[in-house]
């Protein structure tokens, strides 16, 4: 592939303590190109002054002009959320924040946007989502038939408003969504009739479904829209308990905890747990990621690949050099 043609950077939620020029400045730092910001759903947008982006032309340019001034470049927009969860206090903000986010990326020459399928109640009345898989029990198809009418009408809302605004919004393939996977993926495609709807290409969450991420590229082709680099291990309890792994523990009120939409919380990630997100290179070696790269330059030469930094046993820093070490080596 073009030396230097993938457009790397970083997903700036790791970087939300920091403001934009500083978050930018230590971007330049790791000697990377790119940044990809949040746009609402799960988590905030301290990065992104919304309403004046929305209101003012001035704002636009003085906006654009904090990346230019540090040599970086605005390759994305993220807006992960659930716009078809049943509780309608998550739903209606975070499709608000979706349908905000084609607005916004307009505005700011964005064309990329990264959001994920979203999962419906499991029937009418439903309070809470419902991830049905491996659905062996009839009972199992009448709760994806649901879904799938729900995700197809919403969807080709958004692919509608998308192509009137020459923005592409990539799905990340994410578990607990109904698009997790590349026949999920295309599945979706195929029943909106989409034109301006693909992929996000996370390979962190196929590792854990036993997916070969360079497989899957090459399988979805020009699906594939834009990328996340984050790496994923599976420790030595995944011969005990496998991927499928619950045992995840609630945290109390008085604890440290991040809120991602009306009364619902991340809980805390099991001990001992059968696999974990790490730092890019500390999965899987460069090999893997020079053909990752390669795979995803195949499909589009100047793809903007951005580091996603999730590493509990590295400090964001850290684990963000090592990622942009890993994938420089990787080039």
């Amino acid at each position: 592939m073009p030396e230097n043609s993938i457009k790397l950077g970083v997903y700036t939620a790791i970087l939300h303590e920091y403001e934009l020029p500083e978050a930018l400045k230590t971007i330049k730092a790791l000697g990377l190109g790119g940044a990809e910001i949040n746009a609402g759903g799960f988590i905030g947008t301290p990065h992104l002054p919304v309403t004046d982006i929305l209101s003012s032309d001035a704002a636009v340019e003085d906006y654009l002009g904090t990346f230019a001034e540090a040599g970086v470049t605005l390759t994305g927009l993220n807006v992960n959320g659930n716009p078809l969860h049943p509780d309608a206090e998550v739903r209606e903000k975070h499709s608000a924040d979706l349908q905000r986010s084609i607005e916004l990326a307009a505005r700011l020459g964005v064309k990329r946007i990264v959001a994920m399928s979203g999962l419906p109640g499991g029937h009418a009345g439903a309070t809470a989502p419902n991830w049905a898989v491996n659905p062996w029990d009839s009972a199992y198809l009448d709760i994806l038939d649901y879904q799938w009418d729900i995700a197809v009408d919403y969807w080709k809302d958004i692919n509608a408003r998308a192509a009137g605004h020459d923005v592409k919004v990539a799905i990340e393939m994410h578990p607990q969504n109904l698009v997790f996977n590349p026949a999920t993926m295309i599945r979706l495609v195929e029943r909106t009739g989409a034109t301006h709807i693909g992929a996000e290409m996370d390979p962190s969450h196929l590792f854990w479904q036993g997916i070969d991420p360079v497989a899957a590229i090459k399988h979805l082709g020009p699906l594939v829209f834009h990328a996340a680099a984050k790496d994923t291990r599976i420790n030595e309890a995944c011969k005990i308990n496998g991927v499928l792994d619950d045992r995840f523990r609630r945290l109390s009120p008085d604890e440290e905890r991040l809120n991602i939409g009306g009364r619902y919380y991340v809980n805390e990630w099991p001990k001992n747990s059968s696999w974990d997100f790490v730092a890019v290179g500390r999965g899987h070696d460069v090999g893997f990621w020079r053909d990752f790269l390669a795979a995803l330059a195949s499909v589009d030469p100047g793809m903007a690949v951005n580091i996603e930094h999730e590493d509990m046993e590295l400090g964001r820093i850290e684990g963000l050099q090592v990622a942009a070490a890993t994938l420089q080596a990787a080039l």
